[in-house]
């Protein structure tokens, strides 16, 4: 009998999981608490800004409804080479990208010649340019895509449960051997000799719960929190023609913090994440549907050392922080008016030529919701990228908090993403503190496979 495996999660970790494994044969349940892919594209319809939990939860997870960029470097979006080497690494990444391409992705992925040059200017203004290989889907483009590759895990017997919520583990001394689940109502269990949790942004506080109750060790990573900022495509134009997303990489001289720029959207929307207990924005693109603006995050990392180590928590308080400032929405402010230490009001930010592609915000001050620190490292961050991307720091541009991205727990395993105190249960993805997008969370996915099929002595077959 073949070998029975359940992955909790639909999103690229556990999507890309699930399709090594379906592939070989194994026994493949897929969970996700979530909505199925039509019921999230009916519900979400044309409402990008002030989305729901179904934005965040459900089949793709919270890619389907991003930007869909491809990042196609071990060391972007987390570090691979923790687990692998360069070699295994792009060869895993050249899957990943094989599979996108099978269901509808663009194949061309060539850095652009002048990336030398922005290099150089970035370097002179004291910021690190870091030139990758990258696509971009477009989110308008990725329910399709999603839809194939779930028919594809359809079609190699991979049984797919949605509005389905894993609850617990059930053990058996040292070793996994099943699920419990919540479902129509009721509780059962499903039985399984390995298991594969892949839960997310939004189920990283749940696998923090399931480290506590069964006494596995983990650590805190850092956590990144910031702004996404807004402006005119005007502004960013010279540089995102060489990388439609340019990853800038800053370290500020005042704290001596690290700063980065993070998924850049030209002609893109800003968006809401509704995490239930607390919103958080975030951004995307499409390929047929454009704004007049363009929007990057602006995060600044943080690391929590002791007494207090909890940077899920600490995030969770930040955002808790700004939902009761911003009455339930996103905080909205402009560059001048946080400069001169003063709440944003409609009427000031209609004077703005910066027009919000988000309108279900709050306007208000950003420095009552993070922290002085924070504040600091964004402000300088900007003027630094001033120096590189001139406008980018002027008064109209349009500060949207908090932008926040929970990388924080992550148990104690082994290369292979297996916990080192119980046996057969695998943790990969964002939420499992191993990775940081779409990319390096399906690789993590693939290692965790890879390692299933070599105990049950079966061949992994990479495209």
């Amino acid at each position: 009998m073949a070998a029975r495996v359940v992955v909790v999660g639909a999103g690229p970790g556990g999507l890309f999981s699930s399709h090594l494994l379906g592939r070989a044969g194994l026994d493949v349940t897929l969970l996700d608490m979530g909505d199925d892919l039509e019921e999230r594209l009916a519900k979400l319809g044309d409402a990008r800004p002030g989305a729901g939990p179904n934005y965040v939860q459900g089949m793709g997870g919270s890619g389907t409804f991003s930007d869909g960029k491809l990042n196609l470097n071990p060391e972007i979006g987390g570090n691979m080479l923790e687990f692998v080497s360069r070699g295994d690494a792009d060869r895993l990444i050249e899957h990943v990208d094989s599979v996108f391409i099978a269901h509808g992705a663009d194949r061309e992925d060539a850095p652009s010649p002048r990336a030398r040059e922005l290099a150089r200017r970035a370097m002179r203004a004291g910021i690190k340019y870091v030139p990758i290989r990258q696509k971009h889907i477009g989110s308008d483009r990725l329910p399709k895509l999603v839809a194939g590759l779930r028919a594809e895990l359809q079609g190699c017997g991979v049984r797919i449960r949605v509005r389905t919520k894993a609850e617990d583990l059930v053990l058996d001394a040292d070793a996994v051997r099943g699920v419990v689940v919540e479902a129509d109502g009721g509780r059962q269990t499903l039985d399984a000799d390995y298991v594969v949790l892949a839960p997310g942004r939004a189920g990283s506080r749940w696998l923090l719960d399931l480290a506590c109750r069964y006494g596995i060790p983990y650590g805190y990573g850092p956590l990144d929190i910031g702004v996404r900022v807004e402006v005119p495509n005007e502004v960013m134009e010279d540089v995102t023609a060489v990388n439609r997303d340019p990853k800038f990489h800053v370290r500020t001289r005042k704290y001596d913090d690290f700063v980065r720029t993070f998924c850049t959207n030209p002609g893109g929307y800003v968006i809401t994440e509704d995490y239930g207990r607390f919103v958080s924005v975030n951004g995307h693109g499409m390929k047929d549907r454009t704004s007049d603006n363009t929007n990057f995050a602006l995060l600044v990392r943080l690391h929590l050392t002791e007494p207090v180590e909890n940077t899920t928590l600490y995030g969770e308080s930040l955002c808790h922080l700004a939902h009761t400032i911003g009455g339930g929405k996103p905080i909205l402010q402009r560059m001048g008016d946080l400069a001169k230490g003063r709440r944003s009001t409609w009427e000031r930010l209609e004077k703005s030529y910066v027009a919000p592609t988000n309108p279900d915000v709050t306007p208000g001050d950003i420095g009552m919701a993070l922290p002085y620190r924070v504040v600091e490292d964004l402000v300088e961050g900007l003027t630094l990228l001033a120096k590189v991307i001139p406008g980018v720091d002027e008064p109209s541009t349009l500060l949207y908090a908090p932008e926040i991205k929970f990388k924080s727990v992550r148990m104690d395993m082994t290369p292979t993403m297996e916990t080192r105190q119980v046996a057969g249960l695998f943790a990969v993805g964002d939420g499992a503190g191993v990775s940081g997008g779409i990319v390096t969370a399906a690789v993590t996915g693939l290692i965790a496979a890879r390692e299933i099929l070599r105990r049950e002595g079966l061949a992994c077959e990479l495209s």
